[in-house]
């Protein structure tokens, strides 16, 4: 696979076990994303859109099929070597920002790089860097619980993309905040996309965002329309 693309899944298919029989959840989709491309999924709920990007991240794995990851074949890899390609590759952003309560920003934002290995000193200028970008430098000490929903998924996205990672992927980022939150979370996924060269997914209920991605990709029943 051309590591050109950074994000591409061939033949996904997702069973669960039911009452005597599989479900199925995805039935063998293809899916790829280029680089500086925003591409949102859309669908209804139970489409299978979250199993789809826990997939892509390579946090669940397919009955069938592949993912490439920069050329790198997720499935094929054992679960360390999955572990530090997720960590150096991927950046996640959830509904819930799943930010460290104990921890102030700068050093939520600064996490993934001290998982890799980076100085905390050298980790937590980055964070700052990127906190700065984002407008939120000013709120670099405050924990979680100081922050308002729209400044913990801020906080959320720069903890995403400090290690700046091939592919962002975003599972309703905007599902707890209100219109004007839910722009400016979407301007910064956005400028992930378009300025950081990023390959980025955003699965979304919310219609008017979608029509502003590069790309609309919608789903039903486990496949792609």
């Amino acid at each position: 696979m051309s590591s050109e693309i950074p994000l591409r899944a061939t033949g996904l298919v997702k069973d669960y076990p039911g009452e005597g029989s599989l479900v199925n959840v995805l039935r063998g989709v293809d899916f790829a994303v280029e680089r500086g491309e925003l591409c949102a999924v859309v669908g209804p709920s139970g489409a299978g859109k979250t199993t789809l990007l826990y997939l892509l991240g390579g946090l669940a794995r397919p009955s069938k099929g592949e993912v490439w990851v920069g050329g790198q074949p997720l499935f094929q890899l054992d679960d360390d070597a999955l572990s530090s390609l997720r960590n150096r590759q991927l950046g996640f952003v959830f509904q819930y920002h799943h930010l460290l309560t104990e921890f102030d920003a700068l050093d939520n934002v600064a996490l993934p790089l001290r998982v890799g290995g980076m100085a905390r000193r050298e980790a937590r200028r980055k964070a700052r860097e990127l906190l700065k970008e984002i407008g939120m430098d000013r709120r670099r000490h405050h924990r979680p619980g100081e922050l308002s929903g729209g400044e913990q998924q801020r906080v959320a996205i720069a903890r995403a993309l400090v290690a700046e990672p091939a592919v962002v992927l975003a599972d309703e980022p905007t599902g707890n905040l209100d219109k004007a939150n839910s722009e400016a979370v979407f301007g910064l996924l956005k400028a992930a996309a378009h300025d950081g060269g990023r390959a980025v997914v955003m699965v979304t209920h919310n219609a008017d965002l979608a029509r502003k991605a590069d790309r609309v990709v919608r789903m039903e029943d486990g496949a792609i329309l």
